[in-house]
């Protein structure tokens, strides 16, 4: 079924392009992958080669993000494309009606204070403690 969008879809009274829930959706993945991987803003800026403030832009949603951009970001981040669009209902082209897990809360916040262990026999540490915790629950 083909769905045809008029041409005012996604633009403000005045001519400007607004962003749509797959935007703001996007947006937040990029936050929540550079957050896991340690990243502030400033080396995310520098990595796709843009100021600070245009990287918070586009982690807001105040900027929109090109097809171009995104690419550029996706490498940076390592992952595909399409980890930006999971959990997207290709109906209503809208993030699935769910909000963030407490537990997924607790795992950003975990790697974000994780990589700010500067020593890496302390990382290595809680990792063999996750790992045999994890292990002593199974049994």
């Amino acid at each position: 079924m083909t769905q045809v969008v008029s041409k005012s879809a996604g633009r403000s009274a005045g001519g400007r392009s607004r962003a749509l829930d797959v935007d703001h959706y996007v947006s937040l993945r990029i936050r929540q992958r550079r957050i896991m991987l340690g990243l502030t803003q400033q080396q995310m800026a520098e990595l796709i080669g843009v100021t600070y403030q245009q990287a918070h832009k586009y982690e807001t949603g105040i900027n929109r993000i090109s097809a171009g951009r995104l690419y550029q970001i996706a490498q940076a981040l390592g992952v595909d494309i399409s980890y930006f669009f999971e959990d997207i209902d290709p109906e209503r082209g809208r993030p699935k009606p769910t909000e963030m897990l407490p537990q997924q809360r607790m795992l950003l916040e975990l790697a974000r204070n994780f990589t700010q262990i500067p020593s890496r026999r302390h990382q290595d540490a809680i990792c063999s403690l996750t790992r045999v915790l994890a292990n002593s629950e199974q049994e």
